[in-house]
């Protein structure tokens, strides 16, 4: 731009960088030699303005039905005569509300997103847009609020492909007695973008530490769930702790397995203010549109008063590390510095940077960097907040169908620097660490799947179902049926926009301890999760540890959260597990020490004649049978109880079993619930076998709870096809 760096590059010429002179031209850069003033070279450099540039404010506003509200627009880059106007529409037209001439918005009298737009007068092509949500909830406020549109939702879904560029027959490799990981990786690697490689049904073996890697925009399918199986017959065994002797994947879903060194970060030079679509950076000379990229900021923790002494957290409350003066048994291998040093302040994000959300750009106009989802949550120039690159270039558009895997003793399906890839109608089983596994990713979806009983259903990560971590991000896990782990889902420094969507979640456990109920729904367990949506899920419980530090601002929306898991046989030791025969905690909504602004809204909690000795609030240890509410527990002596925690926490038209009545938030007169958070219509597999009620949790209804199609293909023992 003027009088800065080049527009869109820079140069680096002996050490030094051009800066651009005020006025437009061409010019000439010259190298000399100091040791040998003839010896020179020389650069023609093309300096350009720096053009218009458009701005709105604010980036997302909630209004609400039949609302109004004011946004205002400003203009830079203009030059002398140019009209620093802009004018105002909206995006979707007359369905998406009217604004007038000095930007004042009126929401439409229906529920959605819409994109209030400022045009430049000088130059048509410049214009911003912001995110208007009309919404009857106006519980849901603009801090714990973003714009969920996770998995390949915001590219026009899941792609149906139908060119098969090669078929992999089992019979080839003796139906499962030969190894199969050379043929199948040869077509993968031979078959052109956008199409499929074809699983014949019959079994496919994996073995000696092999992976088969998905590292390009195909397909892979095989014949269906419960016809193709992918088989590591020397990894993961049920009731096994050990992993087998070269512990691997089946499948990757990515470029490489390890991270090497690479990549850079540059300074943001104001901050990225939530809901905005772009950032400012000091040099955008390493980005460029298309890319995906890593936005983060440093923690600021230092210590803060907490009653066991103090804690290693951020001043805010933002992030909150487990670490204590004095120390504890349970501390992670942190180490109390400015930034945060020790191992576990890297184990899931780069060093002491756990809040985070990967982007994907969409344009870069000098030092300004556009993406094309908003900003989750704020990132400070006071937390030294970066944008960075990868070291390795994401694998985008692949996908996994139709097929089940089993016996992979180092996660099973992995997706690692992945993007806009996919699982569809997977049977996934009997693993070590995870059953899918989300790292460095962006806008992944797993659905439609079954992943169940873990080979070692244990904390630690030895058994955990579905994992995010590493800052993936926007993040779609629908219609699944999860079951017989031991977390069944877990949320590392990551999740940011992410939702769990309309699954059936049940039977998480610890195999040495059944008896102990475990978290069930849950974006926790390594500090800086922030901004997840749950919602249309069944599970026994909601809750987010703080074993490994916070997570911050979830939305639980219209789940039904029992309180008490299905019975089901321990398969370490074949005895029952029986929450009626007092088993704990039980409890139907649980929140961690630490887990501050969570928001609670439209659930169904418990079930109905099964609330005898339960009590509303109640905190850990349980006195009682259980409770609906369990905000701000702590599992560890001396069992205090995060008060912060309660204080935060919205809680607003949930209807429970044990009062038989739904609990409004009393300063809120607005009891009207829309039908969901992310999705604009009823989900198309509502609509498979017989047809079921959307949505199907209703707290403000005669009817409470319909039916979830998950958890109906459970209880029918069709996992794969709709009653």
């Amino acid at each position: 731009m003027i009088a800065g760096k080049i527009a869109q590059a820079a140069f680096l010429v002996a050490g030094a960088l051009y800066a651009a002179p005020p006025a437009p031209g061409t010019y000439t850069v010259v190298a000399t030699s100091v040791a040998d003033p003839a010896k020179k070279d020389s650069a023609t450099v093309t300096v350009t303005p720096p053009g218009i540039f458009v701005s709105l404010a604010p980036p997302m506003a909630i209004v609400p039905l039949g609302g109004k509200h004011a946004f205002s627009a400003t203009v830079t880059g203009t030059t002398r005569g140019q009209s620093s106007a802009v004018t105002w529409s909206v995006e979707e037209g007359a369905a998406g509300g009217s604004v007038d001439a000095n930007g004042n918005y009126t929401a439409p009298a229906a529920e959605g997103v819409f994109h209030v737009v400022a045009t430049s007068a000088a130059d048509a092509s410049r214009s911003a847009r912001a995110n208007a949500i009309a919404t009857s909830l106006t519980a849901l406020t603009a801090d714990r609020r973003t714009l969920w549109t996770p998995g390949l939702n915001a590219v026009g879904g899941i792609p149906n492909r139908s060119t098969i560029c090669a078929t992999v027959e089992a019979s080839s490799y003796g139906n499962g007695a030969q190894d199969a990981t050379d043929g199948i990786q040869a077509a993968i690697d031979a078959c052109p973008p956008g199409q499929v490689v074809q699983l014949s049904a019959g079994t496919f073996t994996i073995n000696g530490g092999q992976i088969v890697y998905l590292n390009k925009g195909v397909t892979l399918r095989g014949a269906g769930p419960q016809l193709t199986k992918l088989q590591k017959t020397d990894g993961a065994k049920p009731g096994r702790e050990a992993a087998g002797p070269h512990p691997s994947p089946l499948i990757i879903i990515g470029p490489a397995r390890w991270g090497q060194p690479g990549g850079s970060s540059t300074n943001l030079t104001s901050d990225a203010v939530k809901g905005a679509y772009s950032v400012t950076v000091a040099s955008a000379s390493a980005f460029r549109a298309g890319q995906i990229v890593l936005l983060d900021e440093l923690s600021g923790a230092a210590w803060q008063a907490d009653p066991r002494g103090q804690v290693w957290a951020s001043p805010d409350g933002r992030v909150t590390w487990q670490l204590h003066n004095p120390a504890r048994p349970t501390d992670d291998p942190l180490k109390p510095t400015t930034p945060t040093s020790g191992d576990a302040a890297g184990w899931f994000c780069r060093q002491d940077r756990p809040t985070n959300e990967i982007k994907k750009i969409i344009a870069v106009s000098g030092n300004t960097v556009t993406f094309d989802t908003p900003v989750h949550i704020s990132y400070r120039t006071s937390h030294t907040a970066q944008l960075s690159t990868f070291w390795i270039a994401h694998t985008r558009n692949a996908g996994v169908e139709d097929l089940s895997v089993v016996g992979g003793d180092n996660g099973q399906i992995r997706f690692l620097w992945a993007a806009e890839s996919w699982a569809k109608n997977i049977d996934n089983t009997t693993w070590h660490d995870e059953g899918f596994a989300v790292d460095y990713s962006f806008r992944v979806e797993i659905r439609d799947s079954y992943v169940h009983d873990a080979a070692w259903a244990q904390p630690g990560g030895a058994g955990y179902a579905i994992s995010l971590a590493n800052g993936s991000s926007e993040v779609l896990i629908e219609n699944c049926i999860v079951v017989r782990a031991n977390k069944l889902m877990v949320a590392r420094s990551s999740g940011t926009a992410s939702v769990f969507g309309y699954n059936y979640v049940d039977q998480g456990y610890i195999n040495t301890n059944g008896g102990w109920i475990e978290v069930g729904l849950n974006a926790s367990h390594m500090a800086g999760p922030h901004h997840v949506l749950f919602e249309g899920n069944y599970a026994f419980n909601w809750d987010s540890d703080k074993t490994h530090g916070s997570s911050i601002y979830h939305t639980v929306f219209r789940n039904h959260l029992r309180g008490i898991r299905a019975r089901f046989t321990n398969q370490l030791n074949g005895k029952p597990i029986d929450d009626t025969q007092g088993n704990g905690p039980a409890r139907c909504i649980g929140t961690g020490y630490y887990s501050y602004w969570m928001t609670f809204i439209g659930n169904v909690l418990g079930a109905a004649g099964k609330m005898s000795g339960w009590a509303n609030e109640t905190s850990f240890p349980i006195a009682g049978a259980g409770g609906i509410w369990m905000l701000g527990w702590d599992d560890w002596p001396p069992y205090l109880t995060d008060q912060r925690v309660k204080a935060t926490a919205v809680r607003h038209g949930n209807f429970d079993y044990l009062s038989n009545g739904v609990v409004w938030d009393p300063s809120n007169p607005d009891h009207r619930l829309p039908r969901s958070l992310y999705l604009s219509k009823k989900p198309a597999f509502f609509n498979a076998g017989t047809g079921y009620t959307w949505p199907w949790v209703d707290p403000g209804g005669s009817t409470k709870l319909y039916t979830l199609p998950a958890k109906a293909r459970f209880d029918a023992g069709t996992p794969f096809t709709q009653p």
